[in-house]
């Protein structure tokens, strides 16, 4: 795969890690009302986020509900609040850099060196990103494992389980650091000597016509 090519792909899986970690932040599910065991489904289902909490009428009705306070919120929300915000705010600029630096883009052509790791720095901020929706996710989940097991004397079907934006917070963040690591890599050291030797070159070319 060429430097070009590359580069490209690790910027539309970036993006798509940006868009779908974006999705992950703003829906409601997070943790989702457990259906395990023996216990009969239930007409009401409750979804928790973020930023909102849920109940989905087997009418298929749903109501949601902001939460009241920031100050209120267990310290793990808010946590999980400040990483999304971070790796969206971090996804963000990567978007803006990596656009700058790509080789498809007429931006700064005449320094290819200086493009490249402009592109470079892009990647990192996309890796960091990633890495912070990952921690996120994760800290949420394990979250909501523990509490899932030690509420022990609660019955199963009042428990939460992961929600569907758990898995695709991972998604997100699996794609952001991939594409990070694609844009880190286009910036190869022979390409930079190879420069370096052309512009050392031409100087004696000139002298030797004239």
């Amino acid at each position: 795969m060429g430097g070009g090519a590359r580069e490209l792909a690790g910027y539309v899986a970036a993006l798509a890690g940006w868009v779908v970690g974006l999705a992950a932040a703003v829906l409601p599910q997070w943790r989702q009302s457990s259906y395990a065991g023996d216990a009969i489904i239930t007409a009401v289902g409750l979804h928790e986020g973020l930023w909102m909490s849920c109940a989905a009428q087997s009418t298929g009705q749903v109501q949601c509900r902001l939460h009241d306070s920031l100050l209120s919120l267990e310290v793990h929300i808010q946590t999980c609040r400040a990483l999304m915000v971070i790796s969206l705010l971090l996804g963000f600029f990567g978007i803006i850099v990596s656009v700058v630096g790509m080789k498809c883009t007429k931006v700064g052509e005449e320094d290819p060196v200086t493009k490249s790791r402009i592109a470079v720095s892009g990647g990192v901020l996309f890796v960091l990103s990633g890495l912070c929706a990952l921690a996120a996710v994760s800290l949420y989940a394990t979250q909501v494992t523990n509490e899932f097991f030690r509420e022990s004397t609660i019955p199963i079907k009042a428990r939460y389980e992961f929600g569907s934006a758990l898995f695709m917070g991972w998604g997100a963040a699996s794609l952001s650091m991939l594409g990070g690591s694609l844009l880190c890599c286009s910036c190869p050291a022979k390409e930079r000597r190879g420069q370096q030797y052309h512009q050392q070159s031409q100087p004696s070319t000139a002298r030797e016509y004239v």
